[in-house]
């Protein structure tokens, strides 16, 4: 009678639950390119280049938005109360909205983000030109920005 290995039956069974695991295992998603360039013009705020940071988790997606735009006033961390509207390709748009911030000191650079929205795989997103791109409620004072230019390097692919 043969006596069979315990410890290479153990790590038979190990390699066999890891790669079931991994067969298993959620698919990544990814958002091409990470990160993005665009201007906004916020009228009497001013304006300048903003840095856009998309991430996506299935159809959760978060945009943040660091900005050339400057608070005259110090502002509280999650005071700012943001709508980014983004272009679809093919027609339409996504909303990306959210009360984050870290806290700002007088003529810091704006921060707001992680903005929370929802995509389809596939979506396209740029730049919003047929309106208010960003909206932010600071205080109660509402500040518009236009986006003046398309992202850079391209708009975010989902």
């Amino acid at each position: 009678m043969r006596r069979r290995s315990t410890t290479g039956t153990v790590a038979v069974l190990a390699g066999g639950l890891a790669a079931a695991g991994l067969a298993f295992a959620p698919s990544a998603v990814a958002v091409s390119p990470g990160s993005a360039t665009a201007t906004y013009d916020c009228g009497s705020w001013g304006g300048g280049t903003a840095t856009l940071a998309a991430t996506q988790s299935g159809t959760a997606a978060t945009i943040t938005l660091t900005s050339g735009i400057t608070t005259p006033i110090a502002v509280g961390a999650d005071q700012i109360g943001a709508t980014l509207t983004m272009a679809k390709g093919g027609g339409g748009t996504r909303v990306f909205t959210g009360k984050k911030n870290p806290a700002l000191p007088a003529g810091g650079m704006v921060k707001i983000g992680p903005l929370a929205g929802t995509v389809a795989s596939g979506d396209s997103l740029n730049s919003y030109f047929a309106g208010v791109a960003l909206k932010m409620v600071i205080f109660g004072v509402t500040v518009n920005c236009d986006a003046v230019t398309s992202q850079t390097p391209g708009p975010f692919v989902f």
